[in-house]
Order: structure tokens, then sequence, then C-alpha cells
């Protein structure tokens, strides 16, 4: 088996550039894989489109998926996530700005890990992905060791 997968689904190129770097800076030994629209991510995880050669047994660790997306918005990302068998199980923490948390809340009941809210300062979001790293670690399921 390779380096495990972590899919991270953001359209915002700040945003994004954030959570790589942060990421990075914790040591996460993933390889990662960026989708910038629902439907791209949908297309990774269920090998279609520019991934209709990926391997569909090996599906990402973790997914890191921002609620407010283009073309398909987060939520219906893990509905179709969690109505397909071959993505049921994989883990999904979604990412939140702050006037969006009540729908991360009610995605808890869809099927959701877990939500973060993605704060205006660096070191917030970085302590609140290292508080989530820490969390998956003690659980024992890991998406985010080094």
């Amino acid at each position: 088996m390779g380096i495990p997968t972590m899919l991270v689904v953001e359209d915002n190129p700040d945003h994004l550039e954030l959570t790589l770097t942060i990421l990075e800076e914790n040591g996460a030994s993933h390889h990662i894989v960026v989708a910038r629209d629902g439907l791209e991510a949908l297309d990774y995880l269920f090998c279609q489109g520019l991934y209709c050669d990926r391997n569909p047994d090996e599906q990402p660790e973790l997914v890191l998926l921002d609620l407010g997306l283009p073309k398909m918005n987060g939520l219906q990302v893990l509905r179709h996530m969690r109505e397909d068998p071959r993505t049921f199980f994989v883990p999904v923490i979604m990412l939140t700005s702050a006037s969006e948390q009540s729908d991360a809340i009610l995605a808890l009941k869809g099927g959701l890990n877990s939500y973060v809210s993605k704060p205006l300062d660096f070191r917030d979001f970085e302590a609140r992905l290292e508080e989530i790293r820490e969390y998956w670690r003690l659980s024992g399921l890991a998406p985010l060791s080094a």
C-alpha cells in the first residue's frame, strides 16, 4: 500500500493555501489531492472525468470539505458520499465560515464526522487543524498522523 491520500476540497485560493501550509508545517504524511468544487470532488471520489484512471479501491483516508463550494456545495457532496458504499466510511471534516456553522451542525446528522470553523487568523486556524489531527490520532483512525 502506498502513501495515504487526503482530499482537500476548497475553492478559495487563500483558504486552500493556508490549509496546505498548515498541513505541511504539521507534518501530515499524505499525498494531498485538491479539488476546487463539489463536482470535481465527486469525480475524484468516484473515478470519473479527469480521474477515470484512478483506482476506485483506494479512497482517501480523509476528506477536508469546504461547505460553500461552487457547482455543488459541501452538503451535497457529503450526501453523495454517504449514499454510496465506496465512500460511506471515508471520514469527512467540513471547513466552514462562521455564518455556515448551523449548516455544518445539520450535516452531522447526515454523516459528517466533524467540522472546523475557518477563523480569519492563521494561527487560530492552525490550532484548530492541529486539534482535529490530535482527535483523529487519539481515536485510533489517525488520518492526519505524521
